[in-house]
């Protein structure tokens, strides 16, 4: 038996401890583990500062080592996310659905943990704590696997979740750490179907895909995003030019980033003075289409002439691409072939459009005039989230409690049998 088959086998005897737990128990974890990780964080932070030690020596770029990095106010931003996770409804065991059938059989559709699931991340410490607390009050084990570059913070904040279950009478294997982040080790975790239920992918392009292609586990697809603001004719151009600063720049590291600016033709020259000057405050680069090219020439930042590349592109940067579009047909027509289902936005006045986006975007998130940075568990009030599903299984959108449950029917008879 390989060191991640004891790992999952570990973790499965500890999902059926935790099944039937109760919310009490599990909250007093939680809140155990929000303690501890107040009271360890210069531990914590120790181990991640020599974790950006080592990336800073790799030339990982600034909008990466912002992930990677955490602060006191971050800190402090995890602990009070999972206090919010225990005040939060505990939704296993409720009932979705109660039926009597004729033949006097009741038969209920109770709300039930995956078991253990299994997520494989990248360089976000965050993750680790909140991935950890959501899972822990949903019922299920987890096992972690986040990439290289957070190995010393990952695995200082997992001892340190790992003693506050000890603790208040939990098994430490209901959040388990994988130690070796090779390659190998992924895979091996994409094929551990007796143990894990459920594997989640959280971070980039490459790795979803790497994922979703090569696992025999059940796979929910999260992440990937290309997300689109788009300028309507009728828009009010300087809210647009907040709404765009804020979704570019505000983070560009994260997946609810935009990536790229659509505008309607007879609005981009009066629109683009407005959003320039704010751009510029970050060095935001730009990538114009032909259309767009002239209309940015006086900008002071960085300049380059988009690619096809760029339409498909998560930048993960201070870098935003610009298309031209000759109206609302075309608008959606380009975000149908290049989102990726995460979140797009319109920016218009007029009531009859807005309404159209919002029928005839096909995303987990669509907005009319708001910033694609909201698409978030904490801001939609889910509590934490373990990521952000841009499929259309069980789970869409931000993955809060009820998205990590399944369903158990429970049937209650009285000596029947079917004829």
């Amino acid at each position: 038996m390989t060191e991640l088959e004891k790992t999952g086998e570990l973790a499965k005897k500890a999902s059926r401890v935790l099944a039937t737990a109760g919310t009490d128990i599990k909250n007093v974890a939680l809140l155990k583990i929000a303690e501890l990780i107040d009271k360890r964080r210069g531990e914590w932070m120790a181990a991640n500062a020599e974790d950006v030690r080592i990336a800073k020596e790799n030339g990982m770029s600034e909008s990466l080592l912002d992930r990677l990095s955490l602060t006191d106010k971050r800190i402090d931003g995890i602990t009070a996310g999972v206090k919010e996770i225990v005040a939060l409804s505990d939704p296993i065991g409720t009932a979705d659905k109660t039926d009597k059938r004729p033949n006097g059989l009741l038969i209920q559709k109770r709300r039930v943990p995956l078991g253990v699931i299994a997520i494989i991340y990248e360089a976000r410490p965050n993750v680790t704590v909140d991935a950890a607390a959501l899972t822990l009050k949903t019922g299920n084990a987890v096992i972690l696997r986040g990439g290289k570059e957070a190995i010393n913070s990952n695995r200082a904040a997992v001892s340190i979740m790992r003693d506050a279950l000890v603790s208040v009478g939990l098994p430490a294997d209901c959040i388990a750490l994988v130690n070796d982040t090779s390659r190998e080790s992924a895979n091996e975790l994409m094929h551990l179907n007796r143990y894990v239920d459920v594997l989640i992918p959280r971070g980039g392009r490459s790795l979803i895909r790497s994922v979703t292609e090569n696992a025999s586990v059940p796979v929910i697809r999260t992440g990937e995003g290309v997300c689109h603001i788009y300028i309507h004719r009728d828009a009010d151009l300087k809210m647009g030019a907040k709404i765009l600063y804020n979704a570019k720049c505000s983070r560009p590291s994260v997946c609810n980033a935009a990536e790229c600016l659509l505008v309607d033709e007879e609005v981009k020259d009066a629109f683009l003075k407005e959003a320039l000057p704010l751009l510029c405050e970050k060095n935001v680069e730009l990538r114009p289409d032909e259309k767009s090219a002239p209309f940015v020439k006086d900008y002071k930042g960085p300049v380059k002439a988009a690619t096809e590349e760029d339409w498909d592109s998560e930048y993960n940067d201070y870098i935003l691409a610009i298309k031209t579009v000759s109206g609302f047909d075309e608008a959606v027509d380009f975000i149908s072939a290049h989102g990726t289902g995460h979140s797009e936005t319109i920016v218009t006045e007029n009531y009859t459009v807005a309404q159209r986006f919002l029928d005839e975007i096909d995303a987990a998130a669509v907005y009319v005039n708001a910033s694609t940075r909201f698409t978030d568990g904490g801001e939609f009030g889910l509590g934490a989230e373990i990521g952000i599903s841009t499929q259309k299984m069980h789970a869409r959108g931000p993955m809060g409690l009820l998205e990590l449950t399944s369903i158990k029917y429970a049937v209650y008879g009285n000596g029947q049998i079917r004829e």
